[in-house]
């Protein structure tokens, strides 16, 4: 059974299929091919809530980068078109409370 992967920030835009990559952290088990559910939220479920599933994901592809590393362009894959790429990183960092992984 695939896992589910949360996409409660860009919710949107995975359903209306403008993200087409994601950047994640605890995810180093994922493989090219596997096959994970996108859902709208994964953690943190009232009682009685259920997953809301979007639409199940292939993974095309897995590798590891560091996150001052990203374009514009792919900011834009990531379903922020609005965002630089400095705006990105300072959006990631504090919904991932991964402040280690980026610059000061």
């Amino acid at each position: 059974m695939p896992r589910n992967m949360s996409f409660m920030l860009t919710t949107d835009q995975v359903r209306n299929k403008t993200k087409t990559v994601t950047r994640r952290t605890g995810w180093s088990f994922l493989k090219s091919g596997d096959i994970v559910n996108a859902v709208e939220k994964g953690m943190g479920l009232k009682k009685g809530e259920k997953v809301k599933r979007i639409c199940q994901i292939r993974i095309k592809s897995i590798y590891s980068e560091a996150l001052f590393r990203i374009t514009k362009e792919e900011c834009i894959k990531e379903g922020f078109p609005e965002m630089l790429p400095d705006d990105f990183i300072d959006m990631f960092c504090h919904h991932n409370k991964v402040w280690a992984m980026c610059p000061v």
